[in-house]
């Protein structure tokens, strides 16, 4: 049995998961897989995550429906969207929390993330 936190998948727009599109909250990562006959799976690591947007347009509100833009220092997806899924706040609370958890587990600081290269001393600019 597998584990995971959360599990969902890509939802049409009036509701029904009738997509090949499924997302997966672990402890340590967030998996995205998609396909049929030709098959993608990527997973990005939560500590690598920098940070959420939520966006709802009025159908997927009428839907309850969500997608949640995520940024991240992944280099191969240093952005991505969790599209149309149920309960987006929710589920990006959730997200939120477990990437904190993951970055304490890997001993990484949101300060370790930034590469803006910006010392701090604000009279250089």
């Amino acid at each position: 049995m597998e584990n995971y936190i959360w599990r969902e998948r890509k939802r049409l727009f009036f509701g029904a998961p009738w997509t090949f599109t499924v997302y997966t909250l672990k402890e340590d990562k967030l998996c995205i897989s998609s396909g049929v006959l030709n098959k993608k799976y990527d997973e990005i690591r939560l500590y690598r995550i920098r940070d959420f947007t939520v966006h709802c347009s009025l159908i997927q509100r009428i839907f309850k429906l969500g997608t949640i833009h995520i940024c991240s220092a992944d280099s191969t997806t240093p952005e991505f969207d969790v599209i149309n899924i149920r309960d987006a706040i929710k589920v990006k609370d959730l997200m939120s929390d477990q990437v904190e958890k993951a970055r304490g587990m890997a001993g990484v600081s949101a300060k370790e993330l930034m590469t803006s290269g910006f010392d701090g001393d604000i009279e250089d600019f």
